[in-house]
């Protein structure tokens, strides 16, 4: 199970550098009033990235896991999946209750996209895994399971689904009463920054697996993955 916490450990650093070019992003975006929002909306994106890391290690930990065999059947490994992640999300709803916003996440609207990611991050995953068999270093695995093309679409894929996740997360935010009128707005507006970012850093970190020199993060020992505040083709 090494090599499904250091695979972990890579796709959480990856949310947060795409979390913190998404934000920086944004502020440069926004128009100087609708910036009052974003100190708010920042609060609890910041606590989001946390818990998506969290629920993505199950799903990768379950992959990894079930790689040597037969996976269980989608229509009893999902549901498994989406519960234990509304735990994590519950979790989370706990920690922003404090906040001065609040968060109401309807979760039949969110659970189609949450599924698409699941399964998506699910077989990427367990691909790498399987193809980690014949080699002892992680980007090994990828570039055997992977070309670089495929390994770039698979990533904007998935960020492109995180998008729209946080799109749900952002309009599920209580904001104070001027600025509810602008909620959506908001929200329109953090989901196409998402994606404008999403495809650049997909391509960024694909050619950064394939570069000899790269060790993305994770070195000969592969020990844990640098600062998030890093670029995975600059570790």
């Amino acid at each position: 199970m090494k090599g499904a916490h250091v695979l972990a450990r890579l796709n959480g650093r990856i949310l947060n550098i795409f979390s913190q070019r998404t934000a920086a992003a944004l502020r440069l975006a926004l128009p100087l009033p609708l910036r009052l929002a974003l100190p708010q909306l920042e609060s609890i994106l910041a606590l989001n990235v946390g818990k998506e890391v969290r629920k993505d290690t199950l799903v990768i930990l379950h992959a990894c896991d079930h790689a040597a065999g037969k996976p269980p059947h989608w229509n009893h490994l999902l549901p498994q999946l989406l519960n234990r992640a509304k735990e994590i999300d519950q979790a989370f709803l706990a920690r922003v209750g404090s906040f001065p916003v609040g968060i109401v996440i309807r979760y039949e609207e969110l659970a189609p996209i949450r599924s698409q990611r699941i399964k998506l991050l699910y077989e990427a995953a367990r691909r790498i895994r399987c193809a980690r068999d014949g080699h002892h270093r992680l980007r090994g695995a990828i570039r055997t399971a992977f070309s670089q093309d495929e390994l770039a679409q698979l990533l904007d894929h998935l960020l492109a689904l995180y998008a729209d996740e946080t799109r749900f997360v952002s309009r599920a935010v209580r904001l104070p009463l001027f600025l509810i009128p602008l909620r959506e707005f908001i929200a329109q507006e953090l989901f196409n920054i998402m994606i404008q970012v999403a495809r650049p850093l997909s391509i960024e970190i694909a050619a950064a697996a394939f570069k000899p020199a790269t060790r993305l993060g994770e070195d000969t020992r592969e020990r844990s993955a640098p600062g998030a505040g890093e670029s995975p083709a600059n570790s």
